[in-house]
């Protein structure tokens, strides 16, 4: 299943500047911290924000007490070794023909060795998770405080809890950074004494009152050479929100994963796999409904299933315009009519969201099945 999502996947990179956004999220854990949690790896459009699709995917079974010991283990016996291998995996879509590939991480990426193994080709951006020390005896967070302001610009800044949508402007510095390798680190020969990365600082100029302002320290490999550069890159990371839309769509928007249940030795990871997939397409449905990146239905969906589609959609259409499919055939936004109309959506009021697509998608499923066993 996921070789033919990459392949999918390295089918629509040539030429694209592609984000691979990384980033974990549980299945079931519990307060021992035992459980299973999956880490995927998205391809998105890094100019006009479109999934692109699915790059690779990774379970991790914990089984308890690994905090305890991390510190003695090496890198390549951890678990944040996931991070440099979802990073590995985005080199795939450089032998695709992507013009650039930036992996985009939040603060559980900044990871010393993932910024010293990085693959040439392969550019990374993390949002910056401690104030680590750099080689000129300072620290970053005091080193980016004494940087004049390169510029400005306005981001929407989405809700979350305790914190209501708004527009935000910020203040924007950067520059570049030598970071000191952590004392910590065992096998510390095999890493290098420095690395040297850019910092690009985004922080909010004027906060509502009794709020907390925006404000992100972004390391990348990236080379930033003026406040368009800057802003570049924090529109790259703001783009990392795709992901926790995945997310969503997966669990409480959607597929409800979370309550999968399994007897021991079952095929949860299978299934799960099969659900990222699917959560992927319903995402690329409901992104591309209006029709607007005028996407080809072959970007997310066979040839093949294009005659069935076509059929169904004659079922569904009424004697007006407006019960009309109004996409091209052949497009994805012609796709996403039918599986909108199939999920309930009259055409008459709101956009069909997640939820809808999915029932859509579900129900043509079965009918593609029945269609399938039409000469048998």
């Amino acid at each position: 299943m996921m070789s033919t999502a990459l392949a999918r996947t390295s089918a629509q990179v040539a030429g694209r500047l592609v984000l691979a956004i990384q980033d974990t999220s549980a299945l079931w854990v519990d307060e021992k911290g035992v459980g299973l949690s999956f880490h995927p790896v998205i391809a998105v459009d890094a100019n006009e924000g479109a999934m692109l699709g699915l790059v690779a995917n990774t379970f991790l079974a914990r089984s308890g007490g690994e905090r305890a010991t991390r510190k003695q283990r090496a890198f390549e016996d951890k678990d944040s070794r996931r991070w440099l291998s979802g990073a590995e995996s985005a080199s795939a879509l450089i032998e695709a023909g992507a013009a650039c590939v930036t992996v985009v991480e939040d603060r559980e990426g900044d990871i010393y060795e993932c910024f010293a193994f990085k693959l040439a080709g392969v550019e990374k951006l993390v949002r910056a998770a401690q104030d680590r020390r750099l080689a000129d005896g300072g620290s970053l967070f005091a080193k980016a405080d004494a940087w004049a302001e390169a510029g400005r610009m306005s981001v929407d800044l989405p809700a979350a809890p305790g914190r209501k949508a708004r527009k935000a402007e910020l203040s924007v510095s950067f520059g570049r950074v030598e970071i000191l390798r952590p004392n910590n680190r065992k096998a510390a020969g095999a890493l290098p004494p420095t690395i040297i990365v850019t910092l690009v600082v985004g922080g909010e100029v004027d906060p509502l009152e009794g709020g907390e302002p925006a404000l992100r320290f972004l390391l990348t490999t990236h080379q930033v050479g003026d406040i368009a550069d800057a802003r570049r890159i924090i529109g790259f990371y703001r783009l990392r929100w795709t992901i926790e839309q995945l997310f969503r769509t997966m669990k409480t928007k959607g597929f409800d994963v979370e309550a999968l249940r399994q007897e021991p030795d079952g095929p949860l990871e299978k299934l799960v796999t099969a659900i990222l997939i699917a959560a992927v397409k319903v995402m690329q449905l409901v992104a591309e409904r209006d029709g607007k990146a005028r996407r080809p239905l072959t970007d997310v969906f066979d040839p093949g299933d294009q005659p069935a589609l076509e059929r169904v959609c004659q079922s569904l259409q009424g004697k007006t315009e407006r019960q009309k499919n109004p996409h091209p055939g052949g497009s994805l936004a012609y796709a996403a009519w039918v599986f909108a109309r199939l999920g309930g959506w009259t055409g008459y009021y709101g956009k069909p969201g997640p939820v809808v697509m999915l029932r859509g998608l579900t129900q043509f499923r079965a009918i593609k099945h029945g269609w399938s066993l039409r000469d048998v």
